[in-house]
């Protein structure tokens, strides 16, 4: 008969109704493909608000334990349902994926999988989605501020004031509440996550005869 830390710990691995429904169907689509597959999302639609739904890079160590033990040469079938967050844990997370599984990985997008949700699609070999599905811009955030709206609002700034000095206090205020270093910032963290999704997808989906081909048609926008 089992100890009472024993049982305690089997109820934890069963977890809740909710959890329980999520791996019989996860199972029947590993039947179905012969794949691992690991679904990666949150409540972020439901619960707006709530911190910790971002993509961040406590995540890696979810992934890390859910790998563990697992067939990596049965590749990986990713269920993405993200709003995106940090770039630099974005690439740590596709990084040690592809550690695991190389570049087979697929991507499955039932709903929605956004900015750093849609740098990680790129990252897998193919992108599965239905009708209702969306990928959004690769937009990274720099402390929950869309780096291309900061960029996009200094550049209408600029031109407004050059053309009409009297627009000064307009924007002053405005401008004001970025540090000075901000744009800078953003228009890095812009060119940084173009670049990893270049070489993601090059070294991944698009890779084939063309391979090293410029891919000019990769842009966040």
């Amino acid at each position: 008969m089992p100890d009472w830390n024993q049982l305690l710990n089997e109820i934890n691995a069963a977890g809740s109704t909710h959890d329980i429904v999520r791996r019989r169907y996860l199972s029947k689509l590993h039947e179905l493909t012969g794949r691992n597959v690991i679904i990666y999302y949150s409540g972020w639609l439901q619960k707006r608000n709530l911190e910790g739904v971002e993509v961040n890079d406590a995540d890696k160590n979810g992934f890390m334990t859910v790998v563990h033990q697992l067939d990596r040469g049965k590749g990986l079938d990713l269920i993405l349902h993200t709003p995106g967050g940090e770039t630099a844990a974005t690439e740590s997370l596709v990084d040690y994926l592809r550690a695991m599984f190389g570049t087979d990985i697929r991507a499955f997008v039932p709903q929605l999988a956004l900015s750093a949700g849609t740098m990680i699609a790129c990252a897998c070999k193919v992108i599965f989605m239905g009708k209702q599905s969306s990928l959004g811009p690769i937009d990274p955030q720099l402390g929950g501020i869309a780096a291309h709206g900061v960029v996009e609002e200094f550049e209408r700034a600029h031109k407004e004031i050059s053309e009409d000095p009297s627009r000064i206090p307009v924007w002053q205020p405005i401008i004001a509440k970025y540090p000075p270093t901000f744009i800078g910032e953003c228009e890095k963290a812009i060119e940084w996550s173009n670049e990893m999704v270049t070489e993601w997808l090059q070294s991944g989906m698009f890779k084939g005869p063309e391979e090293g081909a410029s891919l000019n048609m990769i842009r966040a926008r």
